[in-house]
């Protein structure tokens, strides 16, 4: 168990110092901020989307190592992915970030239920108070989403 915890910090470390897709897209996207005002972080999206899927994504932001690892891993993963799949992926990350211990977020006979990366912020439940620092940019994904495409 030790082992998978440093896999998982380094991971968080990886993501923190080397984020993917930061910066800032231009012409017509949807843009999201939002700010954790507990601690200070703070995060902010531009996505893409054409025909219900995301095709580009970008992330600026500053604040602790979870709330930008997050960020980063979540970009990661989002590019590609059709709308309603992230809105999927979102609702397992916020099972995962809210479930006791032992339990299973995903049913691993589901195609693509694993999370990948993902998984390493699972670690963060055992500090609710940073729960907040993890789910920073899922919700500002998620305000993002929720403005009308042109």
């Amino acid at each position: 168990m030790a082992q998978l915890d440093e896999l998982y910090r380094e991971v968080i470390l990886d993501h923190y110092r080397n984020p993917r897709r930061r910066g800032s897209l231009t012409g017509d996207h949807l843009h999201a901020d939002g700010n954790n005002p507990s601690c200070g972080d703070e995060f902010a999206i531009d996505v893409i989307v054409e025909d219900g899927v995301i095709t580009d994504a970008a992330m600026q932001g500053q604040g602790c190592s979870i709330s930008q690892a997050s960020g980063s891993m979540m970009m990661d993963v989002i590019v590609g992915m059709s709308v309603a799949d992230v809105a999927d992926l979102t609702r397992k990350f916020k099972i995962m970030m809210t479930i006791e211990e032992g339990e299973d977020p995903v049913d691993p006979d589901r195609p693509g239920a694993a999370l990948g990366d993902l998984e390493a912020l699972q670690g963060v439940r055992k500090f609710p108070v940073r729960i907040k620092c993890a789910d920073l940019a899922w919700a500002t994904l998620e305000d993002a989403l929720s403005q009308p495409v042109d």
